[in-house]
């Protein structure tokens, strides 16, 4: 007879997974800890199949446990959002949108568009994560993420989501204010001065590392930032020099510590897209945030 799989195990799994022990999951879910554990080891057995790794300060998962994680997770988010699908189009004007931001578009696009939606859904529940795509795709995969506004380099995630393009932005190398790379008039100019980009892995900075590898004469990248605001505060406070959206140098918050050099060389501009799962439906609120998102790009 075929294992049947029950609720409470799939959402005990994942709350171990996630907090990496069953101490955790056991505060998260209030429940007791032999209850949890009775729930994973008839999981494991059922199953015939260890899933985690038991260790001194907690658990992990084996090569099987991360194979379940990914569809379980993925379960219980679809059953969320199958739940605030049906509550919404019943009237109940409530629930949790996840979304993923570029950060620049963080910082420009969405303050205007959340504060509108908010507005008009008070009850709704927004959860904004930030970052470039590369660092979204295990979120997008399991449904922690409805969708993300992001620049995209073409890779291996193109059967899996849905890209559409709503607008675009120029680019532009910044310095700080004061710097002795005041006055340059292009590129080569620039090349014995330090330089720090956000990670390559995959969006913009990707596209702009295939553009430099063609050039004689390209800049020494000798930072690479995980954060957007890490790469602005080095810039902002040192004499590196990066690339970011052109306007930054209208930004209040950082207009007086950032200055733009206007060189000769064009850049290419960064499209971003809105980013969903081939196969997501999302509710009609999250429709709606869309639509919002949408509307506010077309005239960018």
């Amino acid at each position: 007879m075929t294992f049947q799989v029950k609720f409470h195990q799939i959402r005990a799994f994942v709350e171990v997974a996630r907090q990496g022990s069953i101490r955790g999951a056991s505060r998260a879910m209030n429940l007791s800890q032999p209850a949890l554990t009775k729930s994973i080891k008839e999981l494991e057995e059922g199953m015939a199949a260890q899933l985690f790794v038991r260790r001194s300060k907690g658990v992990a998962l084996t090569d099987c446990g991360e194979s379940f994680y990914q569809h379980a997770s993925l379960i219980l988010e679809e059953l969320r959002a199958a739940q605030d699908d049906i509550l919404q189009r019943q009237g109940h004007l409530a629930g949790q949108i996840n979304i993923g931001m570029g950060a620049s578009v963080a910082r420009t696009l969405m303050p205007a568009v959340i504060t509108r939606f908010h507005e008009q859904h008070p009850q709704v529940k927004v959860r904004i994560m930030e970052g470039q795509l590369v660092s979204m795709i295990n979120e997008l995969r399991q449904g922690e993420l409805d969708f993300t506004i992001n620049t995209y380099y073409q890779g291996p995630f193109d059967h899996e989501f849905t890209f559409e393009k709503l607008f675009e932005k120029p680019f532009a190398i910044f310095c700080r204010a004061g710097h002795p790379a005041l006055g340059a008039k292009s590129i080569g100019e620039l090349l014995h001065y330090n330089w720090t980009m956000p990670t390559p892995r995959g969006s913009y900075y990707k596209q702009l590392e295939e553009i430099f590898k063609h050039r004689s004469q390209i800049p020494q990248i000798g930072v690479v930032c995980e954060t957007f605001s890490s790469c602005i505060s080095l810039v902002a406070q040192s004499d590196f020099l990066s690339i970011l959206p052109q306007e930054l140098g209208c930004d209040p918050l950082l207009a007086h510590r950032l200055v733009m050099l206007p060189v000769e060389e064009q850049l290419p501009k960064a499209a971003y897209y809105l980013i969903q799962r081939r196969d997501a439906r999302q509710t009609p609120l999250t429709a709606s945030l869309i639509t919002q998102f949408r509307r506010h790009t077309s005239g960018i």
